[in-house]
């Protein structure tokens, strides 16, 4: 094996975790190489990331695009193999919970490769959701596991990963997030939809909020009501475009959708924004260190350290309408609770156990 670290990333959520671990270990002058799976290739999923957030142009695309679970993981794993095999890696990191990371968990254990796994440990107990299922097998085959918060490192350890593989290291993307707050700005968006100062976000991708017609005829009434109320900002993610267009969610005056747009116009609007609402596991992350109030549309979360730590609670359809008023009424508020060792450092901490770990 070579000195080489490779990373692989291969989705929107990844690129935010990867850029301050890729940094802190380019200060500490290892040779990396940065492989994209293609997962997301729309400029506004992916490349621009790589613009805002300074990210190395990565040394290879993999482009597997889209396709079911099966297609798209199997397409990958054929072709990290490949890329694996020629590079020799020492050690292979890999970053969240989607199909890319999954793919490179299984080629590189096969290998024999070592693995380090960004964000390990996160657990909803939703084995419906295809992310708990890529979480939970990464972290098995993981020798190196960073950890954001401590339900996390609870996890892991109820599971059986030896304590000596287990580093609890705060969130690298929210070194990211505060890196980059400065640059934050969505007066673009809102000047183009002729929003005032009072709006707030949405975002909705989940297989169980859009798939089932059932589920989006309750979501569509729900989004409805809080629409009612205040301007609601829609990044329509491609995903379930298509189905809420049917549902007739965005034929509503006051929702308003747009294309994905990049991160630093992202997060200026909902930086600016008097709630979110989300199915979406990050931007659960990201609110809680803004302090804008997030009411997450899911059963459950895997980051529950934004509960009691954050801004954000659950909610169901039925009960939206009334938080996003009570949301709304009570404001923004002045002082709240951020977890610990979300300070910015993460990525300077995962560089220096990886140092520890190959030496």
């Amino acid at each position: 094996m070579s000195d080489l670290l490779l990373h692989v990333t291969g989705a929107r959520p990844n690129f935010p975790k990867a850029a301050p671990v890729l940094a802190a270990l380019d200060d500490r002058g290892f040779a990396q190489r940065l492989v994209h799976t293609g997962q997301h290739y729309d400029d506004n999923m992916s490349a621009v990331f790589f613009r805002e957030l300074h990210l190395p142009s990565p040394d290879v695309n993999l482009g597997v695009g889209s396709g079911s679970h099966a297609e798209q993981t199997a397409a990958i794993m054929v072709a990290l193999e490949k890329e694996m095999l020629a590079a020799q890696p020492s050690l292979v990191i890999v970053y969240g919970d989607v199909n890319s990371t999954l793919a490179a968990a299984l080629v590189t254990s096969k290998l024999g490769i070592p693995i380090a796994h960004v964000e390990a440990g996160l657990r909803s107990g939703d084995w419906t959701m295809p992310e708990e299922v890529n979480r939970v097998v990464t972290d098995r085959l993981s020798d190196r596991l960073y950890a954001t918060s401590a339900d996390a490192v609870a996890h892991l350890g109820s599971e059986g990963v030896p304590v000596d593989r287990i580093r609890l290291v705060g969130n690298p993307m929210i070194d990211t997030l505060l890196k980059h707050r400065d640059a934050f700005d969505g007066s673009r968006v809102r000047a183009a939809l002729g929003l005032g100062e009072t709006y707030a976000v949405a975002t909705l991708h989940r297989p169980a909020n859009v798939d089932s017609p059932e589920s989006l005829g309750a979501l569509t009434a729900a989004m409805s009501q809080v629409a009612d109320q205040i301007d609601l900002v829609l990044p329509v993610h491609p995903r379930g475009a298509a189905n809420l267009e049917r549902s007739g969610l965005l034929a509503h005056p006051r929702i308003h959708p747009v294309e994905p747009v990049g991160y630093t116009e992202f997060l200026g609007l909902v930086d600016r924004s008097a709630f979110v609402v989300t199915d979406s596991g990050g931007i659960q992350e990201e609110t809680t260190v803004l302090g804008v109030p997030c009411l997450t549309l899911r059963p459950n979360t895997e980051r529950p350290v934004t509960i009691t730590d954050g801004t954000n609670q659950l909610v169901t359809p039925a009960d939206l309408p009334a938080r996003a008023s009570a949301a709304l009424a009570a404001g923004r508020p002045v002082t709240w609770p951020v977890p610990p060792l979300w300070d910015g450092h993460a990525g300077e901490r995962i560089a220096g156990d990886i140092a520890t770990f190959l030496a």
